[in-house]
């Protein structure tokens, strides 16, 4: 793809990757991704802010071949799907400066070999001047790892995020135009490598705050016109209450645990309570994460293998307690056929989480009527949590 006008000499360049499924080997994408980078032309010097996924470099080299000179190669994120083909970048343009944090250069040296006399580094709120355009940086450090950095183009009003505020979509769209679409990739997105860092981002929000924001050009999926959009989205991601939903993800291997599922989501169901169940055999982990951004209460259903949880609960349950949502409540519900130490396992294995544990319902064998009624109750006591906390 050419490089493509956002305003007048800014420009969008980078690839959009239509066939990519899996990222980090670990992260679905089911819409694909792009790698954006993005080129200023100042009235003196050109900046080229970011890079692509090594497998894409001819693309953003091509982009580049009418541009005879760049003087800074802005580095926001070490990692190598936006910094991966700097080194190309500067062996193409020798005379080019690469800007990054000071903790970014250790990594972009570590991870890519870049010699030291490449870099510039610059402090959060240091402006580089391009004549008659200014960029100012800011650090937004676990936007998701330790080094990062965005720029605000001062006279533009433009914030380049890189991973702050981006999704995995890939379309022939420069612009937000389905903005429902693009709040769920975003919501993915943020489920998937920002929640873990809350905290952090809600001093990253309180940052941005006194900038003047109008567009957010992200490193990937589509350039927000209306910045508010995704700003108003995470504030209610990272700062808003849970709501009154529980996920419950689950795994069945003869139905016993399955019944019980079945019985538990009817009963909150009829309580009010929203219920998102995950049959993890099959299911989408990132739905599940996403999920798990606003949920009250998790259930975990399992059933009981080799005397503990089945791995793929397990796997739920380190999830879990990877991302740290801001769910108020745990239990597990799941069958055995002669014992074992599934809760005791399970509960080990959520140390991040600070929730309050209600009673766990296990059964042997096939679930009884005495079963269901346990399950019922469990039912109860999550809608009456709920209720006293005020979760709506």
């Amino acid at each position: 793809m050419k490089a493509r006008k956002i305003k007048d000499n800014i420009y969008w360049m980078g690839s959009v990757d239509w066939d990519r499924r899996l990222f980090d080997t670990l992260v679905p994408l089911p819409d694909g991704t792009s790698y954006n980078a993005y080129l200023i032309k100042g009235s003196e010097k050109t900046a080229l802010l970011d890079s692509v996924d090594p497998p894409m470099a001819h693309e953003l080299l091509s982009q580049l071949e009418g541009i005879p000179r760049l003087d800074y190669v802005i580095s926001h994120h070490a990692e190598q799907d936006h910094s991966g083909t700097i080194p190309q970048v500067l062996e193409k343009y020798p005379e080019a400066k690469l800007v990054a944090s000071s903790k970014a250069k250790g990594m972009l040296m570590d991870l890519l070999q870049v010699p030291e006399e490449s870099f510039k580094t610059v402090e959060d709120g240091e402006t580089l001047s391009l004549g008659d355009k200014t960029l100012k940086f800011i650090y937004t450090p676990w936007v998701h790892w330790p080094e990062t950095m965005s720029t605000y183009l001062e006279e533009d009003k433009i914030l380049f995020s890189c991973d702050f505020f981006g999704s995995h979509i890939a379309t022939t769209d420069l612009f937000v135009t389905d903005e429902g679409r693009v709040l769920e990739a975003a919501k993915r997105y943020f489920a998937e490598i920002m929640m873990p860092f809350r905290a952090v981002i809600q001093k990253d929000l309180d940052k941005l705050a006194s900038y003047d924001i109008e567009m957010i050009a992200p490193s990937h999926g589509q350039i927000y016109p209306r910045a508010s959009l995704i700003i108003d989205a995470y504030k209610d991601w990272v700062l808003g209450a849970p709501r009154n939903k529980v996920v419950l993800p689950y795994v069945t291997m003869h139905e016993s645990t399955k019944q019980m599922v079945d019985h538990l989501v009817s009963a909150l169901a009829e309580k009010g309570v929203g219920v998102e169940q995950f049959n993890l055999a099959v299911t989408d982990i990132g739905k599940l994460a996403m999920a798990l951004i606003d949920a009250a209460t998790i259930v975990v259903g399992t059933p009981t293998i080799l005397a503990g949880p089945h791995p793929y609960a397990a796997y739920a349950a380190f999830l879990a307690n990877a991302l740290r949502p801001k769910t108020k409540y745990l239990s597990i519900i799941g069958s055995y056929g002669w014992g074992g130490k599934t809760v005791e396992v399970l509960a080990g294995m959520i140390p991040n989480l600070k929730v309050e544990v209600i009673d766990p319902v296990l059964c042997k064998g096939l679930p009884s009527e005495d079963d269901f009624k346990a399950l019922d109750t469990l039912a109860t006591a999550i809608a009456e949590k709920h209720r006293e906390q005020n979760i709506l």
